[in-house]
């Protein structure tokens, strides 16, 4: 499993362009991290991580497969758009469909690029899409609570386990409170239902603030108010310079992007800070399989079981689970091989309950 992050955003604030930079930035470098267009305005880049291509090396597998994210690309959002303004109707649909919102900020003053407020002010622009958020869930809950409010009542026992999420939700949107701030924890019941509302504001959201060439590696006033809003709420945030992104991924060579960011002061492309920084917002680990055929990340959930782990790849893997044999990344490299592994004692046999580890090397052993 990849993840996928709607990218929104208020106009002119460089939401397009950091989409278009970002993708065009992996194509540039099609060799080890292949880019394709779904549509439009969806892009998948793969997720780059170097510890894979030192598994491609010792494995000498014919091919690499990286894990995969998709960036959406959705509608402009204006003020009212919870009522229809502008293209709110399609943003709302889009953003239903996500594992993220990616909010990007406008961190940056220019006179040549107006601003539909009037001012720069980027909290105001994240409250701003998260109250026209929350109107839309409010909308929608207050419309489908409506039957099950009845059932509920005439003492329909499913129902009642129903209704009694919504009216918590309600409960906190008519507070001024997104849906994330209502939490099941424990709960398999109510969580399971919760997640079936697909609330907007359910999300978890990262906070990307695109700031000028000259803060880019170390931000400014502005992105400084977003990441006090970030730790607040809970949520993720990350500098990034659309410009900067956009001149990087006119270069072909990887040499000469890692030359270009190095005299900006930069260590890495944006595009992997929105990746660390989406994985850490999602609780996202990797884990690989490894072999002459192919080298392969795969992404999993924080805490997930090796069979839950083994379903990832495919069902009858999950539903006919035996055992995994798990060599850390550490010790298959130190050990160069899986046969030198094997021999030291490093592989080791897990059950159903183990929960895997960023970075376990995996077989997966199952009986259909």
């Amino acid at each position: 499993m990849g993840f996928n992050c709607g990218i929104v955003g208020l106009p002119n604030v460089g939401k397009s362009t950091l989409f278009n930079a970002l993708t065009s930035t992996q194509a540039a470098q099609a060799a080890n991290y292949p880019f394709c267009t779904i549509e439009p305005n969806i892009g998948r880049v793969a997720v780059p991580d170097p510890r894979l291509d030192v598994l491609t090396k010792l494995s000498e597998s014919k091919q690499t497969i990286f894990t995969q994210l998709e960036f959406v690309d959705i509608a402009g959002l204006v003020r009212g758009a919870s009522r229809g303004e502008g293209l709110g109707n399609q943003f709302l649909a889009s953003i239903r469909e996500v594992d993220a919102i990616v909010h990007v900020l406008r961190c940056f003053e220019d006179t040549d690029i107006t601003h539909v407020e009037g001012s720069i002010d980027p909290v105001r622009d994240a409250q701003t899409i998260e109250t026209e958020l929350m109107l839309a869930d409010l909308d929608s809950l207050e419309r489908r609570i409506v039957p099950f409010e009845k059932k509920a009542k005439s003492g329909e026992k499913d129902a009642k386990v129903v209704y009694g999420v919504m009216k918590d939700v309600l409960d906190a949107l008519n507070a001024g409170k997104p849906a994330r701030v209502v939490s099941y924890a424990g709960d398999e019941e109510r969580e399971k239902i919760y997640k079936q509302l697909f609330l907007l504001t359910s999300k978890p959201v990262l906070y990307v603030c695109n700031v000028d060439e000259a803060s880019a590696a170390t931000g400014n006033d502005f992105s400084k108010r977003v990441f006090e809003l970030a730790e607040k709420e809970g949520n993720q945030a990350v500098v990034v310079s659309a410009a900067i992104e956009a001149e990087v991924a006119q270069l072909t060579d990887p040499a000469e992007q890692k030359d270009f960011l190095e005299t900006l002061g930069l260590s890495e492309t944006g595009l992997n800070r929105v990746i660390a920084a989406g994985y850490k917002l999602l609780n996202l680990k990797t884990f690989f399989t490894t072999g002459p055929k192919e080298s392969r990340a795969w992404t999993i959930k924080d805490g997930m079981t090796a069979p839950q782990a083994a379903g990832v790849i495919h069902s009858d893997f999950e539903r006919g689970f035996i055992r995994a044999e798990i060599i850390s990344y550490q010790d298959f490299i130190e050990c160069k091989s899986e046969a030198k592994a094997r021999e030291c004692g490093k592989l080791r046999a897990e059950g159903k309950a183990y929960v895997m580890q960023d970075g376990d090397i995996c077989h997966f052993l199952f009986n259909v």
